[in-house]
């Protein structure tokens, strides 16, 4: 059974917008968890343009009192890293990070990187935290993840989903090709396998289709379509989703 984390930034996002303390992620975390959310994710920025601090000590004291994973992500610098230690999170997620960007942009340079990203990854892991890269599924960038010493390894899948959204099903089966083969490379690594970002009802089956996927880490959608369809039932239908790919042959791009 693949495992759905449910990334809680964007309730904190509202709240930022008007200020004050509602609505709390930390509630909208709860709620996730009692609907079926085998973790929780959030990213605590430089900027703390969503989640802050107390954010991310009240959910790890949330998740410890519900026996669930807390996935503190983060960028690859030491004062995160001295965060992440205090908080001591059972996974840690480097991802890159740039000001200007609205969101997460592509992979980490687990590469080109490799010095500075090594030793965070040494310390995390030696504090109990499963360290995982955020990269892109090409080859020398998974082989990289594991001279880091990262335990796993998170595909963006953001690229994916914007081609699908644009209509070029030949690119997005490129792409899926490519995520599919990286999965086989990091498991015959030793490296556990995850996917995340831009994933949503109409993306997910092909992706929780790929065998050696182990987690999924969803947030901006299932946040988005609690507006609608409340949060429970959102995380429930992509549950549901999730598991149907296991037991069936998913077009691409198909809602199952």
């Amino acid at each position: 059974m693949i495992r759905l984390g449910v990334n809680i930034d964007h309730v904190a996002t509202l709240r930022n917008a008007r200020g004050g303390i509602h609505p709390d992620p930390v509630d909208a975390a709860r709620l996730a968890i009692d609907a079926g959310a085998d973790g929780i994710t959030a990213h605590l920025r430089e900027d703390r343009r969503h989640i802050n601090d107390d954010d991310m000590a009240r959910l790890q004291a949330l998740c410890l009192e519900q026996g669930k994973p807390l996935n503190f992500e983060m960028a690859a610098v030491d004062d995160m890293a001295e965060i992440a230690i205090k908080t001591k999170p059972h996974a840690v997620c480097l991802v890159p990070e740039k000001r200007e960007e609205r969101t997460t942009e592509g992979g980490l340079d687990a590469a080109g990187l490799h010095n500075q990203i090594t030793p965070i990854v040494r310390a995390l892991a030696d504090n109990g935290s499963r360290v995982s890269l955020f990269i892109e599924a090409v080859p020398h960038q998974i082989t990289a993840s594991k001279a880091c010493g990262a335990q796993v390894v998170e595909f963006h899948t953001g690229a994916y989903a914007h081609t699908l959204d644009a209509g070029d099903t030949g690119k997005a089966e490129a792409l899926l090709e490519a995520m599919r083969t990286g999965a086989k490379q990091a498991d015959a690594l030793g490296m556990e396998v995850h996917f995340g970002h831009g994933l949503t009802f109409d993306n997910v089956t092909a992706i929780a289709a790929i065998p050696e996927v182990k987690e999924l880490n969803i947030g901006h959608f299932i946040i988005g379509e609690a507006i609608t369809m409340g949060l429970k039932p959102a995380i429930q239908e992509m549950r549901r989703l999730i598991d149907a790919a296991r037991h069936s042959s998913p077009i691409l791009g198909e809602r199952i």
